[in-house]
C-alpha cells in the first residue's frame, strides 16, 4: 500500500496512472489533518510527499511520522522542484528516506511502486 500526501492534481494523476499500470493500491491524503489517520487506516509501506506544498507542512509531517514507533518501518519519499535544494535537504534531516526533484520522481515512480510489491512479497504478503 502506498499513501500519497499530494494535493496537486497533475501529480495526483501521474501517481494514480503509475499505480494503475502496476496494479498497486494507493490512497491520497490531500489535507494535513488526514495524513496520520490515513496512515493508521491503510498501514502504508511507502509514503510520497510533495515537499513544495507548504499548506501540507510536509517537513512537520515527516518529523511527526518518524517520532511514532508504529511508523518506523514506513519508507518516506519526498519530491520538490529542483531549485528547492534546502527543502529537499530539510526533508532528509527530518527523516525522509529519499528525496528527489519532481522530474526524477516521475521517472522513478514505476520502480518505487515495484519496490513496494517486492517488499510485500518478501514479507509473505503478495497482495498490495
Amino acid at each position: 500500500m502506498v499513501l500519497a500526501v499530494v494535493d496537486d492534481l497533475l501529480f495526483s494523476s501521474k501517481i494514480r496512472a503509475a499505480a494503475a499500470g502496476s496494479d498497486r493500491s494507493i490512497a491520497f491524503a490531500r489535507r494535513r489533518d488526514a495524513v496520520l489517520p490515513s496512515m493508521q487506516e491503510h498501514h502504508p509501506d511507502l509514503v510520497f510527499f510533495d515537499l513544495d506544498r507548504d499548506a501540507l507542512d510536509p517537513i512537520g509531517l515527516i518529523t511527526e511520522i518518524r517520532a511514532r514507533l508504529e511508523f518506523s518501518s514506513v519508507r518516506l519519499v519526498g519530491f520538490a522542484s529542483h531549485v528547492h535544494v534546502e527543502r529537499l535537504q530539510a526533508a532528509r534531516r527530518a527523516g525522509c528516506d529519499r528525496t528527489m526533484a519532481r522530474s526524477a520522481f516521475v521517472a522513478a515512480l514505476p520502480a518505487l511502486l515495484e519496490s513496494v510489491a517486492a517488499q510485500a512479497t518478501a514479507q509473505g504478503n503478495p497482495e498490495i
